[in-house]
């Protein structure tokens, strides 16, 4: 059966399309998650046209081939790793800018589109595209919408899918279903591009999108504050958010992200000793930013900041944020990352980086905790050394009770980075028996043979349904 579909999709895509020496479609089987489970596909596939898209569904679905789809791979949960004997459709030469129109502010891209490729495309019109995911240099706006990515900047413009449109997408007889609209309002039928925004590939294969663009924000201002506990930092949120200023970003380093960067990077970040760094910007131009910071300021201080730094030089502001930026960075070249993506009320955030602490203790393994505390989209991650007899069990069991803590805590197990195969298990208890049963009975009517991403996101289906 390999040989005969890896025959079949070289007959119709072209030898070049189609990859299958082992040493060549190895980095296509997983992204970058290090503990989800993968298998060896039995051919790679490289469609150019929405055409050739849809004859590798139509040939895998008559050869009851599973189709595991996959952007750049930049993904954090295993959504986009293979099965053994599957197809791995790689969307990244699906790659066109179809139409910006400025007039309308919106775009019209496929699939394999970078991220900050349709930044600069948009920013020659003087707008932009507000999802900004840490892989915005590299991870594919498929990919984007896959996953329902969302970035440092959700919490003033949204994630994902509050800019998205419609979508045209690659069902599974091989049939192309257009959603959605091009116009502000409407709501003819069922929100069908919601549903597909952010279900991992198991619905369908997503091969274009029409986006919407904002006007490009004024350069922003930006103010840093160390604090001398998460505690007195997670007030600070608390007073913002009360306050009702909405800042363009609002991001929380927790000690060990810290030192880490400080590490890096070879200077100083915030004050010696601190426990927390605030990273606030406003892009609301001129004296409203000046404003905002001013008021960000004096929260800060109320909530016993030690010290704080503002600045509206572009420039500078840059330097300030580059050490959130390059915080999973730091911290990778202090040993293998486990990244954890959980949300929790932003009345939470200080209690759950103290969890996270007290987690790290009790398996003596370092847990750092940066994150979006805007809106409450913390990433724990966990450093561990995979040669050492059992750290990986260790990382694994902390990340399972850190998605625990972070129900306890009223939250979600993923605020922008998905189920992927790593937390499936956590899907079904979030959502409930009921709620999985409706997953289920979704994933059945758009993928009866269940071939589009198995394994992803939904444990198998439970024989009563």
């Amino acid at each position: 059966m390999a040989a005969k579909i890896v025959d079949v999709l070289r007959a119709e895509l072209g030898d070049a399309a189609v990859l299958t020496d082992p040493a060549g479609t190895r980095p296509y089987a997983r992204d970058m998650m290090p503990l989800a489970p993968s298998g060896t596909p039995v051919a790679v596939v490289f469609p150019r046209t929405v055409a050739q898209v849809q004859t590798c569904v139509r040939r895998c679905a008559e050869a009851g081939v599973p189709i595991v789809p996959r952007g750049a791979g930049s993904g954090l949960t295993g959504a986009a790793n293979a099965v053994d004997g599957c197809v791995v459709l790689v969307t990244t030469k699906l790659d066109e800018i179809v139409e910006v129109d400025p007039d309308n502010r919106l775009a019209v891209v496929q699939a394999g589109v970078v991220n900050k490729d349709l930044r600069t495309a948009a920013a020659a019109h003087g707008l932009f595209y507000p999802p900004d995911p840490s892989s915005f240099e590299w991870c594919t706006i498929g990919g984007n919408l896959a996953t329902n990515a969302g970035g440092l900047c959700c919490v003033k413009y949204g994630v994902t899918a509050d800019h998205v449109l419609g979508v045209q997408v690659v069902l599974a007889d091989g049939e192309l279903l257009r959603t959605g609209r091009r116009t502000v309002k409407g709501v003819a039928g069922y929100d069908l591009t919601r549903l597909f925004v952010g279900s991992e590939g198991t619905l369908g294969i997503i091969t274009e999108a029409t986006v919407t663009l904002r006007p490009l924000p004024q350069a922003p201002g930006t103010l840093v504050a160390a604090f001398d506990s998460t505690q007195a930092a997670g007030e600070a949120v608390i007073g913002v958010v009360k306050a009702g200023v909405v800042p363009s970003l609002m991001e929380i380093m927790d000690a060990i992200s810290i030192r880490a960067v400080e590490a890096y990077l070879r200077c100083a970040v915030g004050t010696p000793g601190c426990q927390a760094l605030l990273l606030c910007q406003s892009d609301s131009g001129g004296a409203p930013a000046e404003r905002e910071l001013a008021a960000i300021a004096r929260i800060c201080a109320d909530a016993g900041a030690t010290a704080t730094q503002t600045t509206v030089d572009p420039a500078e502001g840059n330097l300030l944020l580059q050490a959130r930026r390059v915080s999973l960075t730091a911290l990778e070249q202090q040993g293998h990352c486990l990244t954890e993506d959980v949300a929790v009320p932003r009345t939470r955030i200080a209690d759950l980086i103290s969890g996270c602490a007290r987690i790290g203790a009790e398996v003596a393994l370092p847990v750092a905790v940066v994150g979006h505390a805007a809106d409450g989209n913390m990433h724990p991650t966990i450093l561990f050394d995979p040669s050492v007899p059992g750290e990986s069990d260790r990382a694994r069991h902390a990340f399972d009770r850190i998605l625990e803590l972070g129900l306890a805590l009223g939250g979600t197990i993923t605020g922008e980075h998905g189920v992927g195969r790593i937390k499936r298990e956590w899907l079904a208890r979030e959502v409930g028996p009921v709620g999985v049963r409706v997953h289920h009975r979704v994933k059945q009517a758009f993928d009866p043979d269940g071939l589009f991403n198995p394994g992803a996101m939904l444990l198998p289906r439970p024989s009563a349904d």
